[in-house]
């Protein structure tokens, strides 16, 4: 190998580096930027905003308490979603017990 065959190598070698280089540091952005998704979901304090608003909700709560009031269309949808559920369960438990 002459010089020029050197020199030219070690500009491969130099731009190769570079490419490699400009990846990893793309990668690490990205692994920051995943960290920082993950705390939001996996952070240990889910409750943080209800224990420091803890008093202005419950009273915001209260308020919309007093002031509701359903509908009647409401109430038989409830009562009957309440009835459909019990019937399923009552079979369920039907089952189970021809079952053993």
């Amino acid at each position: 190998m002459n010089n020029e065959e050197l020199i030219q190598e070690n500009q491969r070698l130099k731009e190769e580096l570079a490419k490699t280089k400009n990846e990893l540091e793309k990668t690490k952005h990205e692994l920051e930027i995943t960290k920082e998704h993950l705390k939001k979901y996996t952070a240990p304090n889910k409750k943080e905003y209800y224990e420091n608003n803890k008093e202005v909700i419950k009273q915001k709560v209260s308020e919309y308490k007093k002031t509701y009031t359903p509908t009647q269309e409401q109430k038989q949808k409830w009562a009957r979603t309440a009835y459909l559920n019990k019937k399923a369960k009552l079979e369920r438990e039907k089952e189970r017990t021809e079952t053993i």
